[in-house]
């Protein structure tokens, strides 16, 4: 089903993110994760691709498996910056064949020392796409406290607009803690004439390494209020993920009391983070 659909027929759309496991390793730990997560029910899961682009991952097989295997509708990753059409397009002929119809159009991270390729923008990218096959779901994504790259908060908006122009039916946004950043952005891009569903995407601090990866790679605001709990608890693990999942819990709570059309987890490949914020706001949901 495409993920536009869902959203006609929900008032909050419910969704994680996972990553897939590297080429050699052995699928068994992804499948029991993904069994924990398709448990939950969530109207989709998303699933990144490596780096290295869409030709360099296991991006098809992960989703393939949602679809096929646990019945949840997954959100394939689709990166250009490090791509040419060839590899984007057998991507996307594996995605058809395994009946999966829903894809993330994403510029993705630039490789240093790679040579430029034929594809700038994920603008571009969703054009190719449909140029390919007219029958993908297109989803984009945005950056709530702007794109690290764009020159001014009104020309990310600028650029987003082109991207929904193209063909992106819905967007998701990048990780941030500060609601007021997303209800303030909703609020900016709405007046610029974007007028798709925006997802909000959150992540819970709930391991070390999440959180020096995030302050070092995300560029999100950090509120007084987390960087509290980060300096209370970072050497206290338990105490963290506890923290972290009542922070989350709580932002997702006031993301859809606000009006959020839905929420997204990065959930870092762990169901336990999942089913405890999933748990938490079960009467929410329904």
């Amino acid at each position: 089903m495409k993920i536009s659909e869902i959203k006609k027929e929900k008032g909050i759309v419910w969704s994680f993110e996972i990553f897939p496991p590297k080429p050699t390793a052995d699928i068994t730990v992804m499948e029991k994760t993904i069994a924990e997560l398709a448990a939950l029910s969530p109207d989709f899961i998303s699933v990144t691709c490596s780096a290295g682009g869409s030709g360099n991952s296991r991006t098809a097989e992960i989703a393939s498996l949602l679809k096929n295997k646990y019945a949840v509708e997954p959100l394939a990753h689709i990166t250009c910056i490090n791509s040419d059409k060839a590899e984007i397009e057998a991507e996307l002929r594996k995605l058809r064949a395994a009946g999966i119809e829903n894809v993330l159009a994403l510029r993705g991270d630039r490789i240093p020392g790679a040579e430029k390729g034929v594809f700038e923008h994920a603008s571009e990218l969703v054009e190719f796409i449909l140029s390919v096959d007219p029958g993908f779901d297109i989803s984009g994504a945005c950056y709530p406290e702007t794109h690290p790259e764009s020159p001014s908060p009104e020309k990310d908006l600028e650029y987003l607009k082109l991207k929904v122009d193209t063909g992106v039916k819905r967007l998701v946004t990048q990780l941030f803690f500060d609601n007021e950043d997303y209800f303030d952005f909703v609020r900016r891009a709405k007046e610029a004439g974007i007028n798709v569903p925006i997802q909000a995407g959150i992540m819970p601090l709930v391991r070390k390494s999440n959180v020096d990866r995030i302050i070092s790679l995300s560029g999100a605001k950090i509120p007084n209020k987390v960087s509290r709990m980060i300096a209370k608890y970072y050497d206290d693990p338990a105490s963290l993920m506890q923290a972290g999942i009542a922070y989350a819990t709580e932002q997702a709570s006031d993301l859809v009391a606000g009006g959020a059309e839905g929420v997204h987890i990065y959930v870092m490949n762990n169901p336990a983070v999942a089913k405890a914020i999933t748990n938490n706001l079960s009467s929410i949901l329904n």
